[in-house]
């Protein structure tokens, strides 16, 4: 495998055109690639819904939804089914496992259903399967305001609309707050009894005479002539002068019987943008395209129709946009980058510092053509850039540069001793061609397992594993073939370059050179970031590749004069005395201390082992408990309206109104999108379902972090904070203002499901679980899904009676009608609409009451009846619908934990007891041992402020109050008093949490199986490959560290992702280490060898520590540069998002680096001494079972005499060589075996015991 570097060198101009094709197409894959917020994650799930008009909940479960489950229960590969049956329709939710086979899994649903179909009763229409997707949710909201008519408004939206849905990447641009047209026909019906008309017979009239008749062919001599006859309508008076019925002589036509108006349909939702009433367009992307441009091109295409307006529409209506996610993940994605630009930076200065500029020059190589390498790579799998892929570049700066740090300081190495470049650097990359392998592979070996991460949290965090894999393979490729190539040929070119410098220092002086410094660095930085940003310095030359061509030459040109002005410019002050004897350095003396003897690798890893399990121990006692994901400050928030009853739209709307006056009210709050009723669309990306009684929401925006970064009053968290609290004074209503989380949150964290056949116990058990949920302190914003209280009017017609009469239901049905929507008699085009409307009839605004049923008279044999003769109303509790999950019926109870919630836990004679819960508060009267000040919450025991304090200051500690926690409680409650009847599991987030935590757990498990595995190939010693894997248990400890020191929680996703990633880091330095040791161990004694193991290795292990903890250390402390307008953030939302990450992985290699320094040696050293002890003892025995005769005596006679001697001698005969070998018990020379004991001895020069010298 090696032979592929000489392959390489042999050909290094092909090399050189594959870098530059490399960094070409890399460049252009980078530019083209979308980029989005977060990564559109495809749920494998499909919903399958049946239409019956009329139909109750009951009996839609019953005929409807029981039939459904009974046939697609056995799918393959389905994971959960949950069903609805609610009034005129029947739903069933299939969520499969990830990796499904659409195509097919769509035909076995069709199959199935068309087996249920079969059993469906008479009336149930054809049903359709829709595939869910959660990640169609709107980029944009285009609001259209001003005092135009309403038809109007309704012409300019729909207009808009048809031109943005014209784009390639939009999918929809929904409308909400619109009505749509229909021709409404108003009936007198004393009229329509004095003329004996009745609904039927208009119905009939209208669908008889609109419509297209194709009359056929006529032929004849003159020619083939198409014969029609158009009768379809085209406006309101084909409807008005449509003939009835003929009265004598008069025809009675439709207007004699009803008043016929162009008009809107009855309004089911409003919307508002501001407070003023508004249409807004609700933009959803399509998946695949860049979120930003798009968003981009649906402003250029809004701006493009609004300049065609007349100037009178121009000013009267006012366009404006919210819920703009490009500014959102625009500034994502800047900040991101902004943090990749500093890893880089920090790197480089690292690598500089260490190994000098050419070196650094080298290495930093490694870094851009890594990343372009990757970005093709994503290309071709279609994949987006997102904020996973982005972190994915910086936790991989400093782990792709290890090969090229390892290569390159081996290569300096040699050079110094003398060797020329291209053979230093080619030696190089065959030297630790299997070291650098192995090292990546087993960083590999980490990341491999998390490529099969099911569920959402998977689906999002799966791009970082790809991103991973992607770069450190391009980084391989770089260190082993790109970089040999590079350090051979710059090498001949840095010759060129020392000259120029030797050229400067002739002519001239210090002072001159030194000035040239701050020029050359200044181009250096000014060609970065033209390369960066063409438009920095001066206008772009062109687009695309052609505007970084500026940034690159004077980049390059930068590059080359800074390396000679710096050498020229460098002081020299003494000349360095080459010294050919070797000299120990302190940290050899160290390692020699500890190895030197059989003792202290015993205290040394003990001491080690003490350390570890002492930080575990005090872990447990004094974490911040666990949580799901990260918490992020919110940038946008959405306020659910809650509220309970049969509200009318404008009840409703005027709740809604009064939430969004609060809501704009805040200073914090940059705009907001509300509506009642139906039309909006739900921005919450998330998945997560809205409260069961929500009448309105109110989607508001704040102000963007980087406008208010100095005034923390204004941070989403606290708006919505203080949101909540004027909200909640606001009587009748509650409102639950939620902010727009990242990543694969599902809803309320606590989640408990309940599932029973029987109604009744289920109902008691949600209620009492709800009663729980609020007696439990730190819950809020509690819901259940039981059905909302509210009344229905229930038309029970007497069916015998209407026999007698000669009526029916249907009959009935359409008296109903028109008391409500009115009957829908026909549909028809019209010019101001590019869809056809309804035609409906119905009774003027003042008849519409049930009371006017009384009156309303029906046709049968015996003449006109009264409705009343044969149907009764009663109001009945309303059932809206049931829910049904895994073909049981079920409830939910959900709420939220709120922020800032502690507990105090004293230890007792039973275990840990909660005193009470204290609540952060700035001048609280309780003060926690970390300085932090706290008020009293609750507390059981009737605890006081005072008392709790006293508890504080004799060792109570504070423990962090989140979901786990409360989830904790309450199954302990469950345990205790579980509720008859029903079965409780806890979904939702938790479910997800379960099952991701499983998950790490057996990905740590197999990437350690894979490591295993290398390193058993790379070092055939179980020992050693042991050995290297207990980095893993080191880093652990680290990152266990880093949270206590940074106060962070256990986050499942990101923390365990971090102790995941770490187990392929740490590994790393052991690799270095016990490689180099099994090298010198090959000549010289072992000991030794671990010592000049120590001493020679250190400075790359510590190098490739440092450069992947400065990579991570901006994000760890939040801070982001932003190379582009200037300036810092700190604690930005994006820099959060990545903290317990990056916290992880700093400290635990780190920490893991200093312990494995120590704790390597120390277990080489102790088996050296263990073997070494051992065979004494065996040789020992031996002497002593077979006396001096034996060959063990005459091998300890021969120790012994040797250790009497300052100089060992070997006597041979003249006609005997060293290597003769003779029989057992005969006399001569010495075996070959005693002249490589002896020989050992003589190069021993460190007094080692005579046995070990001797072996």
């Amino acid at each position: 495998m090696t032979g592929i570097v000489d392959w390489a060198a042999e050909r290094a101009r092909m090399v050189l055109a594959f870098i530059a094709l490399s960094l070409t197409i890399g460049t252009a894959a980078y530019v083209g690639l979308p980029k989005e917020g977060e990564p559109d994650i495809e749920i494998p799930a499909l919903f399958v819904s049946v239409q019956f008009p009329g139909i109750s909940a009951a009996d839609s479960e019953t005929l409807l939804v029981r039939p459904m489950e009974t046939e697609l229960a056995d799918l393959d590969g389905l994971k959960e089914m949950s069903g609805t049956a609610a009034e005129g329709y029947a739903g069933v939710a299939l969520e499969f496992e990830f990796g499904w086979d659409k195509t097919q899994v769509m035909a076995d649903v069709r199959d199935a259903m068309n087996k249920a179909q079969s059993s469906f009763p008479t009336g149930a229409e054809q049903y359709s399967i829709n595939e869910i997707n959660f990640s169609e949710f709107p980029i944009i909201i285009v609001n259209l305001t001003g005092p135009v008519p309403e038809r109007t408004m309704a012409r300019v939206a729909k207009d808009l609309q048809d031109r943005l849905e014209s784009l390639e990447p939009v999918l929809e641009a929904g409308l909400a707050g619109n009505r749509d047209e229909m021709l409404e026909v108003i009936i007198d019906p004393l009229k329509l009894e004095s003329y004996n008309v009745t609904a039927d017979e208009l119905i009939r009239v209208v669908q008889n005479n609109n419509q297209l008749i194709a009359a056929g062919e006529l032929r004849s001599e003159q020619g083939t002539f198409s014969v029609k006859i158009p009768s379809s309508f085209d406006d309101q008076t084909d409807v008005y002068d449509l003939p009835v019925k003929v009265n004598g002589d008069r025809v009675v036509t439709l207007g004699d019987l009803a008043t016929i108006n162009l008009t809107f349909e009855d309004r089911q939702g409003t919307a508002r943008f501001n407070g003023e009433k508004t249409l807004a367009l609700q933009v959803v992307k399509r998946k695949g395209f860049n979120l930003i441009d798009t968003a981009t091109l649906v402003k250029e295409e809004v701006a493009a129709a609004e300049a065609n307006w007349p100037p009178e529409l121009r000013a009267a209506v006012e366009v404006g946009s919210s819920n703009d996610q490009s500014r959102i993940v625009d500034s994502m994605v800047r900040q991101l980058e902004g943090s990749v630009l500093t890893a880089v930076a920090l790197v480089m200065i690292v690598v500089l510092a260490a190994l000098g500029l050419r070196a650094a020059l080298l290495v930093g190589f490694a870094i851009p053509t890594s990343f372009l390498l990757c970005f093709v790579f994503l290309t071709v799998m279609g994949v987006s850039i997102s904020n996973i892929v982005m972190f994915g570049l910086i936790l991989a700066v400093g782990m792709l540069v290890d090969g090229a740090i390892v290569v390159v300081e081996y290569a300096d190495k040699r050079i110094k001793e003398g060797s020329g470049p291209m053979h230093a650097y080619v030696e190089a990359a065959k030297r630790m061609f299997w070291p650098v392998v192995s090292s990546t592979a087993t960083t590999l070996c980490a990341f491999l397992p998390m490529l099969f991460w099911p569920g959402v949290p998977g689906e999002f965090m799966g791009m970082l594993p790809v991103t991973l894999i992607f770069v450190l393979s391009a980084s391989l490729v770089v260190a082993l073939v790109y970089l040999p190539v590079m350090g051979g040929v710059t090498g001949r070119f840095s010759r060129l370059l020392d000259n120029a410098s030797l050229a400067l220092q002739a002519k001239l002086p210090w002072l001159v050179r030194a000035a040239m410094v701050p020029v050359v660095l200044t181009m250096l930085f000014l060609g970065a970031m033209m390369l960066l940003e063409p438009g920095f310095l001066f206008p772009p030359i062109g687009e695309g590749l052609l505007a970084h061509l500026p940034g690159v030459a004077l980049f390059l040109i930068g590059s080359v004069l800074a390396s000679i002005v710096l050498d020229a410019a460098s002081v020299h002050w003494k000349r360095t005395r080459v010294d050919g004897r070797r000299r120990r350095t302190l940290f050899g003396y160290f390692i020699k201390f500890i190895a030197g003897n059989p003792i202290m690798p015993l205290v040394a890893g003990a001491a080690v082992l003490g350390f570890v399990f002492s930080v575990f121990t005090y872990f447990g006692e004094n974490n911040n408990g666990v949580e799901f994901f990260v918490e992020s400050e919110p940038e946008q928030a959405i306020a659910y309206v809650r509220a309970r009853g049969n509200l009318s739209l404008d009840e409703k709307d005027a709740l809604v109104r009064r939430v969004e006056n609060i809501v704009l009210a805040h200073p914090g709050v940059i705009n907001a999108f509300s509506f009642a009723g139906d039309g909006g669309l739900n921005t919450d990306a998330s998945g997560a379902s809205i409260p069961g009684d929500t009448i309105g929401q109110v989607q508001f925006e704040t102000i963007p972090w980087e406008d208010r970064a100095d005034r923390p009053e204004l941070d989403g968290d606290i708006v919505i904070e203080e949101l909540n609290a004027a909200a909640a004074r606001l009587p009748g209503i509650e409102v639950e203002i939620k902010g727009l989380e990242q990543g694969p949150a599902s809803g309320k964290p606590v989640h408990l499901r309940l599932k029973a056949d029987d109604w009744d116990t289920l109902h008691t058990a949600a209620e009492t679980a709800r009663q729980k949920f609020e007696t439990t302190p730190g819950l809020t914003l509690i819901e259940d899904t039981r059905p909302l209280p509210g009344i229905d009017w229930q038309i029970d017609v007497d069916v015998e009676k209407a026999g007698r009469y000669g009526a029916d239901v249907a009959t009935v049905g359409a008296m109903v009608q028109l008391v409500t929507r009115g009957i829908l008699l026909d549909t028809m085009r019209v010019d101001t609409s590019d869809e056809e409307i309804d035609i409906r009839v119905r009774l003027p605004e003042e008849d519409r009451y049930l009371s006017t049923l009384d009156t309303l008279r029906v046709r049968t044999e015996d003449g006109l009846v009264p409705l009343s003769n044969f149907i009764s109303r009663q109001p009945v509790a309303k059932l809206a619908e049931i829910n049904r999950v895994d073909q049981k019926r079920y409830f939910d109870v959900k709420a939220d934990v709120l922020v800032g919630l502690s507990k105090v836990v004293t230890a007792g004679p039973d275990g840990d007891q909660v005193l009470a819960i204290v609540e952060s508060a700035e001048a609280g009267a309780i003060t926690g041992s970390n300085g932090d000040t706290y008020s009293l919450f609750s507390s059981e025991t009737g605890a006081t402020a005072d008392s709790i304090q006293t508890a504080i200051d004799e060792g109570a500690r504070l423990v962090s109050v989140n979901a786990n926690e409360r989830i904790e409680v309450l199954n302990a409650w469950l345990d205790t008093d579980p509720l008859p009847g029903v079965q409780t599991e806890w979904t939702g987030d938790q479910e997800e949490q379960a099952e991701s935590q499983a998950f790490l757990g057996n990905a740590f498990a197999a990437a350690l199986g894979l490591m295993f595995i290398i390193l058993l190939a790379q070092f055939n010693s179980f020992y050693n490959a042991v050995l290297v894997l207990l980095a893993v248990i080191l880093s652990t400890t680290g990152v266990l560290i880093g949270m206590l020191v940074m106060d962070q929680t256990f986050s499942i996703i990101m923390t365990g992702t971090g102790i995941v990633a770490l187990a392929g880091i740490v590994v790393n330095n052991n690799i270095v280490l016990i490689d180099t040791y099994q090298e010198y161990a090959r000549y010289m004694p072992r000991i030794e060898a671990i010592v000049r193991t120590a001493e020679d290795r250190i400075r790359p292990v510590l190098l490739t520590t440092i450069t992947t903890m400065a990579g991570l250390a901006p994000m760890m402390f939040g801070l982001s540069l932003d190379f582009f307008g200037g300036g810092y953030s700190i604690d930005s939302p994006t820099a959060l998002w990545w903290k317990q990450l990056a916290t992880a992985v700093v400290f635990g290699l780190g920490i893991a680096t200093v312990l494995t320094l120590v704790f390597t040696p120390s277990m080489l050293a102790l088996r050296v001494w263990f073997t070494t002890y051992a065979l004494w003892g065996f040789r020992l025995l031996a002497r002593l079972g077979g006396g001096r005769a034996s060959r063990a005596g005459r091998d300890w006679a021969l120790q012994r005499a040797a250790r009497k001697v300052k100089s060992p001698t070997i006597l041979w005969d003249d006609d005997e060589t060293p290597g003769t070998d003779y029989e057992d018990g005969a006399s001569g020379a010495p075996k070959l075996e005693d002249l490589k004991k002896v020989l050992k001895r003589s190069r021993s020069q460190d007094g080692e015991p005579p046995v070990q010298a001797a072996e």
